[in-house]
């Protein structure tokens, strides 16, 4: 008979002593089955041990965590997390150096643990860790140099045991001295410095200016954009990461006015350009969290075109009309008569010609035309950037539609202000970033001035698509549209300069637009025929059938995926796989990141299929439903959760979109139901059109009719059969 399900049978580990099989009683206190341990191997004081996970992790086995284990783990009788705090407090004071770096080293280790980090903190470990920085930089130093390098850096373990602790939310970032802030901010500010240490107090410092405005001022103090530049002119990605996410903390955090100060540093050609070269265009891939810290600082540095945005203009402002006056000068080659040239009618009929040139829906007071919010007084910047940066061809639009038919001229003025208005939506201007999108586009690092560079092309690109179509007024929305699409599709292509996508551009003309759409409707629709409707619904099995099996090969192979973490960056990894005969969920903890499959055997953690009761998604996860998980609602899309035995979870967050589809239709699959995920449609649209397209090839040019044709009656006799006898 099988054991009950309260009963897991574990193997125990004390040092000095050969192991033991036991079977643990979950329903017993976790307080007595450590005391019956202790005393199978004659040891007093059961209070001052606990176990352990014998695994990568080390973690401490607590009331809460309890019920992970599973039959066959493998556990370490040790020191409570208490004791140990202790001795390592006490040991990190040391006056040996050899001891001091031991338990520094043991103490970043052993921080990972919640359960020890509660006991270290409570010993007032974090202000002792503090301290140690705050006054031991040059003994640190000297020890660097005297120290075996396997020991590592003494600094180095000091600050990962800080960061570690801190990663728990147990104690405020407003708790911190100005010293230590100065302390990490110099370590940052150093020529040169042991990568490990950079790293760590760039951590730090973009903490701190996240998690507390009163720190962002103190750190603004310490650090500037100038001081972390070099940082970025290494090869070392991962400090290039964090030197960004800094910048992003530091953009992000500060007043409009001191934002707008750092817009412009951002935007000067020195950072823009070492931005570009060095990290951009290395020859290192770019990772994925870099990818997000740049997609960071391109939306935040959009974002502050949100205040023009959102700013009507004042009909009564001279300033703002001078601006409008200044469009008509450059168009025209005219100057403003004075108030006693000519009378104050023709001057009036004058200058409602001219507007009507430019565009302008209205052409008495074309200022009224600005007074839509979005896009407010920056479609009139972009248009005098235009005028001003791109004159012959701002003078070869105006004038060229000035000169067509009234019914065909694309008004230039109306044209900027809808178009400005479609950009700040394309870009999403005024929006925060995502935690979780990766979507920067190169180009916008090559201009100091993009937004307005990517005007001037999308504004010609519209005056061009206006002219083939052959446009009217009445079809302002219908070109609006098409251009929408050109920008869209050429942006997809992710082109590395403004050179680029406005050649990209020219190759996505009016003519090719329409025979992209005619295909893809080919591919979307088919044909709604009755034959190839049947045909359609006799394939759809076979395709789903398809994807089913690739799904679970993809399951097969195996996914890591990273634990779940307050902190963006972390490196602790899991991963899970399933087993060639689809019966057993394989799975375990990582040290780093696998570079291919990670084997059966190497995996510790076991998990039928047929113990698994249902697949839960988004919210309703346990993981979801945490403190740490509630500020990280972004990955709400990613996470999902098995569900077995009566009441025992296995968390996962995939780490893109595509692996949760994969995983989620797998896991349905294999408990007998509908694979649902957008990718389960993407890909039988794609698939059963490619085989329906292979199946009506040799129909090809062949009307096929909307019915089949009538069966004939039967005939009065059959005296036409001839006999073959």
């Amino acid at each position: 008979m099988p054991p009950p399900a309260d009963i897991v049978k574990v193997a125990i580990q004390c040092p000095n002593t050969f192991p033991k099989l036991m079977e643990i009683d979950q329903k017993k206190p976790l307080s007595a089955i450590i005391k019956e341990v202790c005393e199978g191997w004659s040891l007093g004081n059961h209070e001052n041990f606990a176990l352990q996970n014998a695994d990568s992790t080390n973690f401490y086995i607590t009331e809460k965590n309890r019920n992970d284990i599973k039959n066959g783990s493998i556990l370490h009788l040790t020191k409570s997390p208490y004791l140990t705090a202790t001795e390592l407090h006490e040991k990190i004071q040391s006056s040996s150096m050899d001891a001091k770096l031991e338990s520094l080293k043991d103490l970043a280790n052993a921080s990972r643990d919640i359960t020890f980090a509660q006991e270290f903190i409570n010993l007032d470990g974090i202000s002792l860790l503090t301290q140690m920085v705050e006054s031991g930089t040059e003994r640190y130093q000297k020890l660097q140099k005297i120290m075996k390098p396997c020991f590592g850096d003494l600094l180095s373990f000091t600050l990962t045991a800080f960061v570690e602790l801190m990663d728990h939310d147990i104690v405020s970032w407003d708790t911190f001295s100005v010293a230590f802030i100065k302390k990490i901010a110099s370590y940052v500010n150093k020529s040169a410095m042991d990568t490990a240490v950079l790293q760590r107090s760039l951590a730090i410092l973009e903490s701190m200016v996240l998690n507390s405005q009163d720190l962002y001022h103190k750190v603004a103090q310490e650090i500037t954009i100038g001081q972390l530049i070099p940082h970025l002119q290494g090869t070392d990605q991962d400090i290039q990461t964090y030197t960004i996410a800094v910048i992003n903390a530091l953009f992000l955090k500060a007043p409009e006015e001191k934002r707008q100060e750092m817009a412009h540093i951002l935007a000067q050609k020195q950072l823009r350009s070492i931005i570009l070269s060095n990290v951009i265009r290395s020859p290192t891939p770019i990772n994925d969290e870099m990818a997000h810290q740049l997609y960071v600082l391109q939306v935040l540095t959009f974002n502050l075109l949100e205040d023009r945005m959102m700013t009507k203009m004042d009909p009564q402002d001279q300033a703002q009309r001078d601006i409008i006056f200044e469009l008509r000068r450059i168009a025209f080659d005219v100057e403003c008569e004075p108030n006693n040239g000519g009378s104050i009618e023709k001057r009036k009929s004058m200058y409602t010609r001219d507007y009507k040139k430019l565009g302008f829906i209205n052409h008495v007071n074309p200022a009224v035309d600005f007074t839509q919010i979005p896009p407010g007084m920056l479609a009139l910047d972009n248009m005098l950037y235009f005028a001003r940066h791109h004159q012959d061809a701002y003078i070869r639009i105006v004038l060229e539609n000035s000169s067509r038919e009234d019914k065909h001229e694309c008004p230039f003025g109306r044209s900027s202000i809808e178009l400005t208005k479609m950009l700040c939506e394309i870009l999403k201007v005024g929006e925060l970033p995502s935690e979780n999108c990766h979507d920067f586009h190169p180009m916008f690092f090559t201009h100091d001035r993009s937004f307005e560079e990517f005007f001037c092309i999308c504004i010609q690109l519209l005056n061009k698509t206006w002219k083939e179509m052959r446009a009217t007024s009445e079809d302002f929305n219908k070109v609006m549209q098409v251009v929408r699409e050109q920008i869209m599709r050429a942006l997809t292509l992710k082109p590395n300069s403004l050179d680029q996508f406005k050649s990209r551009l020219q190759n996505l003309s009016y003519a090719e637009i329409l025979k992209i759409r005619q295909s893809e409707r080919m591919n979307q629709e088919d044909f709604q025929f009755r034959p190839i409707l049947e045909l359609r619904e006799k394939i759809q099995p076979e395709i789903m059938e398809l994807i089913k099996q690739q799904r679970l090969n993809r399951l097969c192979e195996g996914t890591c995926f990273r634990k779940i973490s307050i902190r963006k960056r972390q490196d602790k990894f899991w991963y899970c796989r399933l087993s060639p005969n689809h019966k057993v969920l394989h799975y375990g903890d990582l040290e780093e990141s696998p570079q291919g499959e990670v084997p059966h055997d190497s995996l510790q953690e076991k998990l039928p299929v047929a113990d698994i009761k249902a697949v839960i998604t988004g919210k309703d996860c346990p993981h979801m439903k945490e403190k740490a998980a509630q500020k990280q609602n972004k990955v709400l899309e990613l996470a999902f959760s098995v569900l077995y035995e009566s009441d025992e979870y296995l968390n996962f967050i995939a780490p893109d979109k595509h692996e949760y589809c994969v995983w989620t239709d797998g896991l349905n699959a294999l408990l007998g139901k509908e694979m649902t995920s957008e990718c389960t449609k993407s890909d039988m649209d794609t698939l059963l059109s490619m085989e329906m397209k292979l199946r009506l090839l040799d129909l090809e040019n062949i009307q096929i009719p909307e019915a089949p044709p009538p069966i004939p009656k039967e005939p009065s006799n059959y005296d036409f059969v001839y006999d073959c006898n």
